[in-house]
């Protein structure tokens, strides 16, 4: 998302033009998870739109509709892929990766489907994949099944790092209801390719995110001496500091690897005036 109702007026001028909105988010950050393409293919309009208020370097990571990912399971979506490769072309390098979000029920049989369809992905869409079975991350097995399948097409495993949220019981309404929705998921820091892309999920007091991360500044920075360039989201559950934190966790990485390049300075939010 690049909107959020505790973000405007604070970190982004409101109200703002929906033209405008993700102009101001590329302004706090560099990449953003496209999750509104799960529930709807958009038209390429709005795709041509996002282009345009953004930078060629910067990064959408796209969620599959869920008509090919839950619904189909991977089988017999030729046509709803055709649609939305053509929505998402005016996007064009900067439809970094086509994000496959599987669901829990996903399980390491169903990996073959999974292979079949990366296969047929075109070569110029780079795809990333993340999973919900616990199995692919405790049994060595079904581990080694999907990082083959994943290394045949160059596709990246996305963890989903939701250790530190379920570390104690929530505190918030918003920790609450993350509690009953978001998944328990096994820690995983391995690479598969040179474009890592990892999504953690920390608590609403900032100080408890900032504990948690610890670790990933350390493999960000390890990734980066490698030569890849990893991709980073940071959320909590009322996501209403997120933009500020994942600046914040930029800074530490930058600090281990001052040759990694700073982000983008924030367009300033006007003050509010009643003329």
């Amino acid at each position: 998302m690049w909107t959020h109702r505790s973000w405007q007026g604070r970190l982004l001028p409101h109200p703002l033009p929906a033209q405008e909105r993700l102009r101001h988010y590329a302004g706090w950050c560099d990449a953003v998870e496209g999750n509104t393409t799960f529930y709807a293919t958009p038209a390429r309009e709005t795709a041509a739109s996002w282009a345009e208020q953004t930078g060629p370097d910067f990064r959408f990571v796209l969620k599959l509709p869920k008509v090919v990912t839950h619904e189909r399971r991977l089988a017999d979506v030729d046509q709803p892929m055709r649609a939305f490769l053509d929505a998402i072309e005016p996007l064009g390098s900067r439809a970094y990766a086509l994000w496959v979000q599987l669901p829990g029920s996903f399980r390491p049989d169903d990996v073959p489907s999974l292979a079949r369809f990366l296969r047929r992905l075109p070569a110029a869409h780079r795809p990333a994949v993340e999973v919900r079975d616990p199995a692919f991350f405790t049994d060595p097995h079904a581990t080694r099944l999907l990082e083959a399948a994943l290394a045949e097409t160059d596709a990246e495993w996305i963890p989903f790092d939701t250790t530190a949220f379920f570390t104690d019981p929530p505190t918030s309404d918003a920790e609450r209801d993350a509690w009953t929705k978001k998944p328990r998921m096994p820690s995983r820091t391995v690479a598969l390719t040179d474009r890592p892309i990892v999504r953690y999920l920390g608590r609403d007091d900032p100080t408890r995110t900032v504990e948690g991360w610890r670790r990933w500044v350390d493999v960000a920075a390890e990734w980066l001496r490698e030569g890849r360039s990893p991709t980073v989201f940071i959320h909590t559950p009322d996501n209403a500091d997120a933009p500020t934190l994942a600046r914040r966790f930029h800074d530490e990485v930058r600090a281990r690897v001052p040759e990694l390049a700073p982000l983008p300075e924030p367009i300033p939010v006007e003050p509010t005036t009643l003329f």
